[in-house]
């Protein structure tokens, strides 16, 4: 790959990938944590003023409240902590995401995919609190969810909500382990290993607490598949 300064903005202690769109169908997302509140307002001032979208990820309340006094119509989603700068929800969508929450207490996990689903374009239906403990909670979710090309599934405890999720629809299944668990549960670790043992053929599995990469990984089969669908005049 040559070198071209057009493709990378140099600021400083940051690199910020320019032509991470055009490879990779978004652009680059910013991992918040750890950067400081000027080193996110550097890097969204960036994005700004080439009318790109920017996305951050595990931003803190306060620093959130000192990009919202800069971008004050921006969203920040303060239980996923994620930061959007051009929220259109105007935007026309492309395919249907679901996110599913086995419990309340996998919610900031589960909210962390949906808002990058969001951005990625799709249309996003979230059903929270049908764990295996109650399995007619699910059931009666099933028709909210039963036509999306791609389902995330955030379960902590042992993890089982994937493959019984996996079981019902015929279209990928992302599993994302969550670290809410007693002891045994290593945080996360249980889950984590009880999903990949998963006997469902249409579950993968992505890192303990990762709602971003199952939000962006579901986010990409809906725009491929609506693209698909597009070429093919369906």
């Amino acid at each position: 790959m040559k070198h071209d300064p057009e493709l990378v903005a140099d600021l400083g202690e940051t690199q910020l990938d320019l032509d991470r769109h055009r490879r990779c169908g978004f652009p680059e997302v910013v991992y918040g944590e750890g950067k400081t509140a000027e080193a996110l307002l550097q890097i969204f001032n960036e994005f700004a003023s080439r009318d790109i979208d920017g996305f951050a990820t595990r931003v803190a309340t306060e620093k959130a409240a000192r990009l919202l006094q800069e971008f004050p119509h921006a969203r920040y989603n303060e239980i996923a902590r994620t930061f959007r700068l051009l929220p259109n929800e105007q935007q026309t969508r492309t395919g249907l995401v679901a996110v599913v929450s086995a419990g309340t207490s996998d919610l900031p996990v589960a909210e962390e995919a949906s808002e990058t689903a969001l951005w990625t374009g799709a249309d996003v239906v979230l059903v929270q609190d049908v764990g295996v403990a109650g399995p007619h909670r699910l059931v009666r979710s099933l028709p909210k969810f039963a036509h999306a090309d791609a389902v995330v599934v955030v379960a902590g405890m042992e993890g089982a909500l994937p493959s019984v999720v996996g079981g019902h629809v015929a279209c990928p299944v992302i599993a994302v382990p969550t670290s809410v668990g007693y002891g045994a549960n290593f945080g996360g670790l249980a889950a984590l290993l009880g999903m990949l043992n998963s006997c469902a053929a249409n579950v993968t599995v992505v890192n303990i607490d990762a709602g971003f990469k199952g939000g962006y990984i579901a986010g990409l089969i809906a725009k491929n598949a609506s693209n698909t669908s597009n070429r093919s005049g369906g």
